[in-house]
């Protein structure tokens, strides 16, 4: 990898670490205020917009009645409620200075799919559905979403297959090789040749047109700023957009700067045992 390819990623890194201070800062107040409208809580902390969508409770337009009022309106139970709201929003401690690079390969393997694999599963589709809902009621209005749909469509059609052909043939390859190495097994040199994968080709060709989609959204979404006087359902996404690109860089930091050079360096002195 050349020295121009690692700063990049470490840029992407970098982003994700100002986002997760952003969330930190976000974080100084978890307690819910029953009296302040659901619009408002929205406005304050957008992940809790996940929970308000799970009860059928609007927090756009129609947001601006108490939450109390709201939630004796639907008969749900209002403690429940406000403390699934403070979960929504309770600081998750991430130090910045982890050694990722110093993990075992098994322990930084699972790190990845537990951690970011699971993340964007889950919110990679989501995301898109609630896209596609808002963006079909405001292209008129915004008629650069159309062309973001479809982007943020793409991303997700690539990245969904991409972490499963990750997870099923790259990395139980990478663990294999990792063990028959430090293991100093002597099968270790065969099993790179019969077995090798294209850890390379992933690194390089399929992590860069990842990098492709990213750089449209962040130009069509204005770097994820929403417009002047956009509604709180736009800003709500556009902070989900940008959530989601800053967890792909630092997915992509983990696997392009830490594990994939370390694997292709295994591979290397294996071949020549």
């Amino acid at each position: 990898m050349s020295n121009l390819t690692k700063v990049s990623y470490q840029a992407k890194a970098k982003l994700y670490f100002a986002f997760d201070n952003k969330i930190r800062k976000m974080n100084t107040v978890v307690k819910i205020d029953p009296l302040s409208s659901v619009s408002d809580i929205v406005k304050n902390d957008y992940r809790t917009a996940e929970v308000f969508r799970k009860h059928g409770i609007e927090y756009c337009c129609a947001g601006k009645w108490p939450l109390q009022m709201i939630l004796e309106s639907k008969d749900l139970d209002a403690a429940a409620i406000i403390e699934e709201l403070e979960l929504s929003i309770h600081p998750v401690g991430r130090s910045h200075s982890l050694p990722f690079e110093k993990w075992d390969i098994d322990f930084l393997i699972d790190y990845i799919i537990n951690i970011h694999h699971a993340y964007l599963k889950k919110a990679l589709p989501d995301t898109k559905e609630q896209l596609e809902k808002f963006a079909e009621g405001h292209y008129k209005k915004y008629p650069e979403l159309r062309e973001l749909v479809l982007v943020f469509k793409n991303l997700t059609l690539e990245m969904l297959p991409h972490m499963q052909h990750e997870e099923d043939i790259i990395f139980p390859y990478i663990r294999q090789i990792s063990h028959a190495f430090h293991n100093k097994e002597s099968y270790a040199s065969l099993l790179v040749r019969t077995l090798r994968k294209p850890v390379e080709n992933v690194m390089h060709h399929e992590h860069e047109s990842v990098n492709k989609v990213l750089a449209q959204m962040r130009q069509l979404t204005n770097s994820y700023t929403p417009p002047e006087h956009s509604c709180t359902n736009h800003r709500v996404l556009f902070l989900k957009l940008l959530e989601i690109d800053t967890d792909l860089a630092q997915h992509m930091h983990l696997e392009n700067v830490i594990l994939f050079p370390r694997s292709i360096e295994m591979e290397k002195k294996l071949l020549f045992l």
